[in-house]
Order: C-alpha cells, then sequence, then structure tokens
C-alpha cells in the first residue's frame, strides 16, 4: 500500500498472470520479502534471507504453532532472579485483560525478550494454556469489523497497520514454489483475496489465471513474519478456480475471479466472511477501507508489508474518475470499462503492488462497524503520486455471476447477504 498501499499494477503494463513489475519486480523479490522463512523479530525491519527453514510463510521455524521453548534470561525484572520470554498470553502476570483491551507495542524492540508478542514473565507464572480474554458479545451477520482489534489492540502503527483481526475476511491467496536447485516448496504471496463463504475466497482474475498453477489461501493471516498471533492463521488448497468467462487480461475487464477450497475454513474470531452488495448498487463518495500485504511504493524500493495494512479511501464517482484517468499516458480519449470503479485521488493514498485481489470495503449505513466487499483491487497509475484514483473491479457488477456460480458449485447457502 501506498502510505500503506496494497496493490498496484500499471494498465496496459499488466497482462502477466502473477503480479510482475515492468522494471523486474520477480518471484525473487517476493520469496525474499513476504510469506518465506527468515529470522527478523522486529516488524520494523528489512527480513534478512535465509536458506532452509519450512517455507510456510512465518519466521518461527519450529514447524507449526506456538513456540512453547522458553527463554531463560537472568535479571529480566527487577528485583527477580530470572524471566521467561514467551507470549503475552502465556504469562500470569496482568497482561492479558479479562476484557481484551491489553495494548501491544508493535515497535518495541528494545525489550529483554526482542518480540513485540513476547513479554518477560516471572518464574512460576508461565503456562502451557493460552490465558483467553472475555470474548464480547459476537455480533450476527457478515462484514464485521474490529476496528479495535480482537484479544489486544496495537500501538505503535505509524504505518497504517490495521489491528489484529480487524478485517476478518482477509485472505493472503498464496502460489507453491520451489526454489531452482532444491526440491523445498515455499508458499509465495500472490495475490489478496476475501472470504465470502466458508468454502469460497472471491479474488482478482489476473492474480490466478493460467495453467500448471497450484493455489493455496491463508486465512486469519496478520503478521506474515510470525506464528506467535493468539488465533492460528488457516491454510486450505484450491480446489478449483473460477475465471469469469469474459476476462480480458490485456486490460484487465471483468476481472474477477473464485477460488473454490478443498475444505472450509472454520470461523474463529479472526477468520470470518464479508458481505457482498446488491446488484449494481452504488457507493459513490463513501469513505471506504481497502486492506492487504502490497508494497509501500512502486518500483524496486518498494517493500511488501508484514503485518497487514489497512488505507481508508473515498469511492470516486465514475465520471469524475475517467476524467482523472484522461490526464494520465493513457490520453484524453480513454474509456473506463463498465466493469470498473475508482477509488482513492487523495495524494499519498493507493493501493500498490502485491495488492491485487484485495477487497475494497464501505460501510453499510446504519449498522455499526459493518461492511460490503465494494471493490476488487486491479490496476492504477503508479502508487498514489500524483493523486489519481485506483481502479477496482466492481463487486456490484457481479453480483448475479457470483450467485449464479455458487449455485454451480451446489453452494445454497449465503452468507455473504445482509
Amino acid at each position: 500500500m501506498k502510505k500503506t498501499a496494497v496493490i498496484c499494477l500499471i494498465f496496459s503494463y499488466i497482462t502477466y498472470a502473477v503480479c510482475q513489475e515492468p522494471d523486474g519486480g520477480d518471484l525473487t523479490d517476493l520469496i525474499n520479502q513476504v510469506f518465506s522463512t527468515t529470522t527478523t523479530n522486529n516488524p520494523n525491519k528489512e527480513s534478512p534471507n535465509r536458506g532452509g527453514g519450512n517455507g510456510d510463510g512465518d519466521r518461527d521455524n519450529s514447524g507449526g504453532g506456538v513456540n512453547l521453548e522458553p527463554n531463560t534470561k537472568p535479571g529480566g525484572i527487577p528485583g527477580t532472579e530470572q524471566c521467561t520470554c514467551v507470549p503475552y498470553y502465556l504469562c500470569y502476570n496482568g497482561s492479558v485483560n479479562t476484557n481484551g483491551e491489553g495494548v501491544i507495542d508493535i515497535r518495541i524492540n528494545d525489550g529483554p525478550c526482542g518480540d513485540y508478542i513476547d513479554i518477560c514473565c516471572d518464574k512460576g507464572k508461565t503456562t502451557t494454556d493460552p490465558i483467553l480474554p472475555r470474548k464480547p458479545e459476537k455480533k450476527g451477520g457478515c462484514g464485521q469489523r474490529n476496528p479495535d482489534g480482537i484479544a489486544f489492540r496495537i500501538t505503535g502503527d505509524k504505518d497504517d497497520e490495521a489491528q489484529y483481526g480487524e478485517f476478518p475476511w482477509m485472505v493472503a491467496v498464496l502460489k507453491e514454489e520451489t526454489v531452482q536447485g532444491s526440491s523445498q516448496v515455499l508458499n509465495v504471496y500472490q495475490c489478496g483475496g476475501a472470504l465470502i463463504h466458508p468454502r469460497v475466497v472471491l479474488t482478482a482474475a489476473h492474480c490466478v489465471t493460467g495453467k500448471n498453477k497450484k493455489f493455496k489461501i491463508r486465512a486469519g493471516e496478520w503478521d506474515t513474519q510470525t506464528k506467535k498471533e493468539l488465533y492460528p492463521h488457516q491454510d486450505r488448497q484450491v480446489q478449483q478456480v473460477i475465471s469469469h468467462r469474459e476476462y480480458y487480461a490485456g486490460a484487465l475487464f471483468n476481472d474477477v475471479a473464485l477460488l473454490y477450497l478443498e475444505s472450509p475454513v472454520e470461523i474463529a474470531e479472526n477468520v470470518d466472511v464479508v458481505c457482498l452488495p446488491p446488484q449494481d448498487a452504488v457507493y459513490d463518495n463513501s469513505r471506504c477501507f481497502a486492506s492487504g500485504w502490497g508494497k509501500d511504493e512502486f518500483g524496486k524500493k518498494g517493500k511488501y508489508q508484514i503485518i497487514l495494512k489497512k488505507i481508508e479511501l473515498p469511492v470516486v464517482p465514475r465520471d469524475t474518475c475517467q476524467s482523472e484517468l484522461r490526464k494520465t499516458r493513457l490520453g484524453e480519449y480513454f474509456e473506463l470499462h463498465p466493469s470498473f470503479i475508482c477509488a482513492g485521488g487523495e495524494k499519498g493514498k493507493d493501493t500498490c503492488k502485491g495488492d491485487g485481489g484485495s477487497p475494497l470495503v464501505c460501510p453499510i449505513q446504519g449498522q455499526a462497524d459493518r461492511y460490503v466487499h465494494v471493490g476488487i483491487v486491479a490496476w492504477g497509475i503508479g502508487c498514489g503520486e500524483d493523486s489519481t484514483p485506483g481502479v477496482y473491479a466492481s463487486v456490484a457488477k457481479f453480483r448475479k455471476w457470483i450467485d449464479t456460480q455458487m449455485n454451480l458449485l451446489d453452494i445454497r447457502e449465503r452468507p455473504y447477504e445482509y
């Protein structure tokens, strides 16, 4: 994201099936920076490359789950002989408030543990069973955003990081790749997506179109470089990719696809579905949120994000957007295809490369903290450099198509309805 950008593709340059930069960005760039095995504890620092590891996208190399091996450091807490570094929810020291209002500083890097989720716990106060905060009364229905996060709130979010669990429908689309000279399989970040059913993800066709590709999705992810979040992420293999029949890669018309999973995800505190709009609904001038792990700026200098980012953007009316796009290299005769909507146009705020397929969600009028999936990140001119709006596939234009595909998959439930 620019400023926290989430995905960008440059029009007429994006005929690639993979989000790939025309200036040389490639798969190695993705492997080194996103969903790869690294050892960095501080989310502010660039992750160094490392050979080996389990290749599952998180830095914990223990092979799954929370690493419960204590790291005992003498003198970590004043007045005691020793303390043990454990995730905050494995220590009976008051860090986990029963109301779930604990605060974690994601920028902390000078403590005795060196990891913002870990705390130095007095001897005898550690536990192997997570101490769970009292769950607030959960509202029913799709599209429930958690603006204050779940289990804890973060501070130190200077780069528009999302709260943990703020957008429970957010999904990372991963592609299984092998590194040359190695048999190890890596989960390489491909694009974003949104959960609309426990077994169906909505994403962009440009992310998943192509032969001989094996995809999986990761739901409930937040910090891509740790497995220590309180609630685990969930990986599922993609059984079938359903791209729109009229998808045109040359200009990304009808840039929409569904991913049918081999098995459903489990709805959890950090995993839930988003609402879908009625056919042809209009959301002009709504203040909405885009989220994703895309680059912070376009080009080789841009870096993929470690912690999920969010950015607030207005939906731009069609005529205004087309007029602004005509001021760019697209020229004065450019016609915005009816399958698109626009959002942004505020300098320094835009989705960017790597955000493709990620959702743009807008508030449902009269329902607090409830959101509907309005746009799918498709393309843009740069990443917020000149206040040009970004372009998104309009979900409202494809609502009937989505319902039809669900029927063909013999899925009768419609959890995305509101």
